[in-house]
């Protein structure tokens, strides 16, 4: 189970970066957000852990400024994603030492649509005069995230 379907992600990368994707590039692209998701839990599963809570909090999560804005952006958007969709990959991941708060669980939609939002981005910068990326475009920007975040 994926945390976002196919139909969505071609949309937001429309609109996030004016980028077409074929189903072949969705699963190449929902599998660097997944990891950077489940990298951001897990570093917020540690914070909760240095704070002596057995409960993630949306505060132990490292949202940056730039991600915080990025939010917003995903926001204007006006595109849901659905918890659920989320909630059940994560099922499908080693489980988290801590459970989620319940606040933390209804922005992950919020979370993973900025992921995507920035993705997008970061190809388009990577190939600004390709509408349709590369695997190659893909995995150079799965690089950046992976090392700034």
């Amino acid at each position: 189970m994926a945390v976002v379907g196919v139909a969505k992600l071609e949309i937001l990368m429309r609109k996030a970066a004016s980028l077409d994707i074929d189903k072949n590039k969705a699963k190449e692209i929902t599998d660097i957000v997944e990891k950077k998701l489940y990298d951001l839990l897990l570093i917020g599963e540690r914070n909760a852990s240095y704070n002596n809570r057995e409960v993630i909090w949306e505060s132990d999560v490292p949202l940056t400024k730039g991600f915080l804005e990025t939010i917003q952006k995903f926001k204007k958007l006006e595109e849901e994603l659905a918890v659920e969709d989320i909630l059940n990959f994560l099922a499908t991941m080693p489980p988290l030492k801590y459970p989620l708060e319940v606040e933390l669980e209804k922005k992950l939609p919020e979370i993973v649509g900025a992921l995507i939002y920035i993705l997008a981005n970061l190809i388009k910068e990577i190939s600004p005069d390709s509408r349709k990326p590369s695997s190659e475009d893909i995995e150079r920007a799965g690089k950046i995230l992976d090392l700034t975040m």
